[in-house]
Parts: structure tokens; C-alpha cells; sequence
């Protein structure tokens, strides 16, 4: 496809006007202010349009569309064992694949192509990805409160299976990591074991870090002091590529064994908001060099899969707690969103809109009266835009959400299938 004189971020996030940019097969192939020669490339008029890199959402539970506005207004404890731990006991896999479709509808529809995820009944999940074109990073989700083995369990099977058939299938779509809920939620056994698995299979993890107060204080009492980050970092946890979820309540030499160990962070700035966790501090993370991204977290959490409200809260946030209104410029918060968690996903040729990379992209309508005036377009994009400003999603050269229409979803029969399943829930 051949995008005509349209504004563009480029691969610095810098504005751009009067570009062409043109895609081949699943690349990006050209990007300049001449049109090239595309002489049967289908043509896009991009009058009024912003064209950028695709959005990754670096932290998610996709089926848990399901539980849209279920567990409303309690402790994260509270929401997890009253509410969804027992709705969740009653899926089936033929929930989680219609869920995971519903979310994957929602993610395009906001200009995410890309989600690293943490559920189960994986194989139904990756059903609805492969069918869709969107592209995830999946980790089986894993909780153990006996002294059974890692190896006796169900998910270590599903693990290997995972991995044999799936990790890196369809010229990189499906990335499989894997994952340890978190510290409260597994015995020290579990942890050593999976992180030992994970190391030799050379794949990322995927964890749930010092969401709340009580889980990073709680963690502390239980192991003579240590942080989760400091007990992952001691059973060897850190020891393989990890992407650590919230990290809301980080403390002290967390932030250095971090920056030692290629940490990635999740910041799900709305989730942590809900359940009122509280404020990653992620000037600090920065300050670092600590590579941060955004998470949407799930539905049940948030209650959308809106990146542009998302990458909103991550900046404003950040000015509140730092008692500063400079920190965390509009670039800041776009690069954690895109590029950020490219890097966190080990997707070196995606997150950038640039030759040579994946052609991962959306289009944004600024015909809005809310885009008017333009003194500075990226803080309009950040400050002003809706996540319904997205208008085409593309991912690896291929449109999959244009105008309303979805090219491998049929949205009214999913809307038809989820009716009827929320009656039977």
C-alpha cells in the first residue's frame, strides 16, 4: 500500500508532513517526501490523517473481556478471590477463544497490533490470533500453592507443547514466554523450577511485580527482608529476560538489580488507578535506564483496551506524583508504547516506523474538532486525541480494521456468540 502526502511520526517520533510511505509484502519500504514508483500498489489519500507505528500492549489478560464491569470497586485481594477466580473456574475453552477474539477486536479497533499476554487455555487463545493477524507474546499463566513439582503440574506439559508447536510461528507472530503469576502466588519450588525452564528454552518471563503494597511488604516479611524483585533476583529469576507487570511498589535496590538484569517494566497506569494500587513511578524506572512500556492490564481492570486513554494516564500520572509538570514529555510516553515494548516483546524490526521494519501501522483522523489547533500535533496526539481517532490498523503489510470494518473478524456474529455465553455464565 502506498500512504499518499500524509503526516507521519517517523522513526523518532518526530513530525512529518507531506510524506509517502510505502509498504511491501510485510515491510516497510520506502519513506520520503517524492512519491515513489507504485505502479499497482493500492493507494491511501492521507488528507487529514496521521500515520504512525502500531501500538504494543505490554500487559494483558485478553479473554477477560468477558468480565467487563463484573468486579467493580474492591481491593485488588477483594476482586481477585471474590469475584474473578470464581468466574473464572467456569470458563471454557470455548470462552476464552471467543473472549480473546472480542479482545483482539477491541485492540485493533484502539491501533494495538501487538499484546503480551498472560491467561490459559492457550491453544484456544492462539486459535483466535492466528485467525486475526494480530500478533501476541503468550505466557501461560501459572499459580501453585502446593509442594507439588512444576513438572507434575498441567501447565509444564502445556508449556513444552507451547513452545514445540507454536514459539515463533507464522514468521514471528506468535512469540511463546513464559510465566510466573507472581511471588504470593507460587511456592519458592515452583518459582526455581519454571525460571530453570525458562532459562534453558532461552525464552523471556512474564510476572506480576509489587502490584500493591501489601503483596511488596507481605513479600518481605515472608523472605527475611527481600523484595519480589530481590527474591526473584535470588532464585534466579532475573537470570533469564523478564517483563515485570505494575511494579507499582518498588523499593529499595530494586531499581539497580533491575537495571542490572535488562528488566523490562509493564506500567498500567488505569489498572493500578481502579484498584487504586497506586503510581509506578516511572521517572525513576527512566531515570535508570530502565526499559518501560504500557500495559492496558485486563478489561475486568481497566474496563477498556483504549491505548490512547492509556498513554494519557501514563504521562499525567507521572507529573502528579513527581510534583512536576515537565516530566514525561509527550516523545516519553509515545516511545513507551510503542518502541518500549517492541524491545520488551524482542521485536527488534517492529515499534518504529522505519525502512526495513515490520509494517505494523495505524492511520488517526485529525478532521476532529478536538485536533484544532495544532501548535505541537504530538501533544494534541497525547493530550487531546480519542482512541477512536484510529481508522485503519495494519499489521505486517496486511489492513486488518478499516472504516468500521474488521477483515478477519465477523464482529456482529461475535456480538451475537458473547450474548449468548454471558447468559449462560
Amino acid at each position: 500500500m502506498l500512504f499518499e502526502d500524509i503526516t507521519i511520526l517517523d522513526e523518532n517520533l518526530e513530525v512529518k508532513e507531506h510524506q509517502y510511505v510505502l509498504t511491501e509484502n510485510e515491510r516497510i519500504t520506502y519513506v520520503g517526501g517524492t512519491c515513489p514508483d507504485a505502479e499497482g500498489h493500492q493507494r491511501y489519500n492521507g488528507k487529514n490523517k496521521l500515520l504512525m507505528t502500531a501500538f504494543t500492549n505490554l500487559h494483558s489478560h485478553t479473554p477477560m473481556t468477558l468480565m467487563r464491569g463484573y468486579g467493580e470497586n474492591l481491593s485488588l485481594n477483594d476482586w481477585l478471590t471474590k469475584k474473578i477466580f470464581p468466574y473464572e473456574d467456569k470458563l471454557t475453552s470455548e470462552d476464552v477463544y471467543y473472549g480473546t477474539l472480542l479482545g483482539i477486536a477491541e485492540m485493533l479497533r484502539f491501533g494495538i497490533v501487538s499484546t503480551s499476554d498472560m491467561y490459559y487455555f492457550c491453544e484456544d487463545m492462539l486459535k483466535a490470533f492466528l485467525e486475526t493477524g494480530a500478533k501476541c507474546n503468550l505466557s501461560r499463566g501459572i499459580t501453585c500453592f502446593s509442594d507439588a513439582s512444576y513438572h507434575e503440574l498441567p501447565a509444564y506439559e502445556e508449556n513444552k507443547l507451547l513452545i514445540r508447536d507454536y514459539h515463533n510461528i507464522n514468521n514471528g507472530q506468535i512469540k511463546i514466554d513464559m510465566s510466573i503469576h507472581g511471588e504470593y502466588t507460587n511456592t519458592e519450588r515452583t518459582i526455581r523450577e519454571i525460571s530453570e525452564h525458562a532459562k534453558s528454552e532461552g525464552l523471556p518471563l512474564h510476572i506480576h511485580v509489587s502490584e500493591t503494597e501489601s503483596e511488596h511488604k507481605e513479600c518481605m516479611a515472608r523472605h527475611n527482608g527481600m523484595t519480589p524483585i530481590q527474591y526473584f533476583n535470588h532464585l534466579g529469576v532475573l537470570d533469564s529476560k523478564v517483563l515485570a507487570a505494575h511494579c507499582v511498589h518498588l523499593s529499595g535496590d530494586d531499581f539497580s538489580i533491575m537495571k542490572e538484569r535488562s528488566v523490562s517494566v509493564a506500567s498500567c497506569p488505569a489498572s493500578n488507578l481502579k484498584l487504586a494500587s497506586g503510581i509506578c513511578d516511572v521517572k525513576r524506572l527512566m531515570d535508570f535506564g530502565i526499559n518501560v512500556g504500557i500495559g492496558t492490564d485486563s478489561v475486568a481492570s481497566n474496563n477498556s483496551l483504549n491505548m490512547i486513554e492509556e498513554i494519557k494516564l501514563f504521562a499525567l500520572l507521572q507529573k502528579v506524583r513527581q510534583n512536576d509538570p515537565a516530566v514525561i514529555t509527550p516523545r516519553d510516553a509515545l516511545y513507551a508504547a510503542t518502541k518500549a515494548g517492541a524491545i520488551a516483546q524482542g521485536r527488534p524490526d517492529c515499534g518504529a516506523l522505519k525502512i526495513g521494519n515490520r509494517a505494523d501501522l495505524i492511520v488517526l483522523d485529525l478532521s476532529n474538532p478536538y485536533w484544532i489547533p495544532v501548535h505541537n500535533l504530538t501533544n494534541n496526539l497525547v493530550y487531546s486525541a480519542s482512541g477512536t481517532d484510529v481508522c485503519l490498523t495494519m499489521a505486517d503489510g496486511k489492513i486488518l480494521y478499516r472504516d468500521g470494518e474488521y477483515t478477519t473478524i465477523d464482529i456482529e456474529k461475535l456480538r451475537y456468540v458473547q450474548t449468548l455465553s454471558q447468559k449462560e455464565l
